[in-house]
């Protein structure tokens, strides 16, 4: 199904299509939200944001990708949640979703055990080491790296220039492999 026709469904209340769009987009949205909602209230905010997506389809020009006007609803609802509790730097952060799991870790043979476990170990401190990263540079690292997207996508979602987003990244990314290196992981 194209993206056009995907959108025209939506438009039209379709019911599978709204199903289809909780499914692929719920766990991305989730973990979206995981850089600015206290872990007891991601849930509401995973609801508001469906909740402005249902409303707001009719008014969806297809400027962008539904992805990214998707994630532009996202960002801005944490962004609301988190000016609305003004969360400390001290709540964890944790970009494994629970619905999904690290697919290098799946794909481990059940019979190495010990592999798996120290695997799954480096992932978990990889997204702990994470936590020492600003809202914004997990974010960065989050859309580029672990969900694919584009620079420009990203540019439109957080609502900064280009040159902006390649920028952060960097020092972003730079940030990151410093606390890795520290923490002898490499």
């Amino acid at each position: 199904m194209t993206e056009e026709k995907f959108i025209e469904d939506l438009k039209k209340n379709d019911s599978d299509a709204f199903k289809k769009l909780y499914e692929e987009y719920a766990p991305k949205i989730y973990g979206v939200l995981k850089n600015y909602v206290n872990h007891d209230e991601i849930e509401d905010a995973l609801q508001e944001v469906f909740i402005r997506i249902i409303k707001g389809i009719n008014g969806f020009k297809g400027l962008s990708k539904l992805s990214t006007w998707i994630y532009r609803i996202a960002v801005n609802v944490g962004k609301n949640y988190s000016r609305k509790y003004q969360r400390s730097k001290e709540t964890s952060v944790d970009f494994e979703d629970e619905t999904d799991q690290n697919p290098n870790i799946q794909a481990i043979s059940n019979t190495n055990v010990k592999n798996e476990v120290l695997e799954e170990l480096d992932y978990q401190m990889i997204l702990n080491i994470m936590e020492k990263l600003d809202k914004e540079e997990r974010l960065l690292i989050k859309l580029r790296d672990i969900d694919g997207m584009s620079y420009n996508e990203i540019a439109e979602i957080m609502e900064i220039p280009l040159g902006t987003v390649k920028s952060k990244l960097h020092y972003a990314r730079k940030k990151l492999r410093q606390f890795i290196e520290e923490a002898n992981l490499v």
